[in-house]
């Protein structure tokens, strides 16, 4: 991967009136919406790029998330905030700082845009979080497009660490 590359899928990091941080991702691809949702929600598909959850999946419902490509993947509790098909969905679990993180999808000019946004608190170093999502959403388009999947995490981080004001770690 180019820093070229990874710049053009790189998430954008804006401040809220209150202070908060918003970190907003744009991926788009020429594939139905349907499609895009499937592989967002459906368990054989977020396993391969994320992870897995194992709970109700309705609005309001509970149950518990893996993020099953980390190196200690852990189980935490989540709740779907809100799940409109093929449209809108947001979760958010307590284990990591009270996460919430917003996914839309729509179409636009023959494509589907996908929006991804998670917003932080005003003091968060939000480039190591942008990094790890910036993968997974790598990820995510590896099994939406058919791009090639990042394997190595160091690399991968390696490559995008001055996208988001980083050194590469030796």
């Amino acid at each position: 991967m180019t820093v070229q590359d990874a710049m053009a899928r790189r998430g954008v990091v804006t401040t809220e009136a209150d202070g908060r941080q918003r970190l907003e991702f744009r991926r788009s691809w020429p594939d139905p919406v349907e499609d895009v949702w499937s592989a967002l929600t459906e368990p054989d598909r977020m396993a391969r790029w994320i992870g897995t959850y194992d709970g109700e999946r309705g609005p309001g419902g509970t149950g518990t998330f893996t993020m099953t490509h980390e190196q200690e993947p852990a189980g935490e509790p989540m709740t779907v905030v809100e799940c409109d098909p093929p449209r809108r969905l947001v979760v958010s679990w307590a284990g990591q700082d009270d996460w919430t993180v917003e996914l839309d999808l729509w179409s636009e000019d023959g494509r589907t845009v996908l929006r991804f946004r998670q917003v932080f608190a005003a003091d968060a170093d939000v480039a190591d979080f942008a990094a790890g999502w910036h993968w997974y959403l790598d990820k995510f388009d590896a099994e939406v497009g058919g791009r090639p999947a990042p394997r190595d995490w160091d690399a991968f981080a390696a490559d995008v660490a001055p996208v988001y004001g980083r050194t590469p770690e030796a």
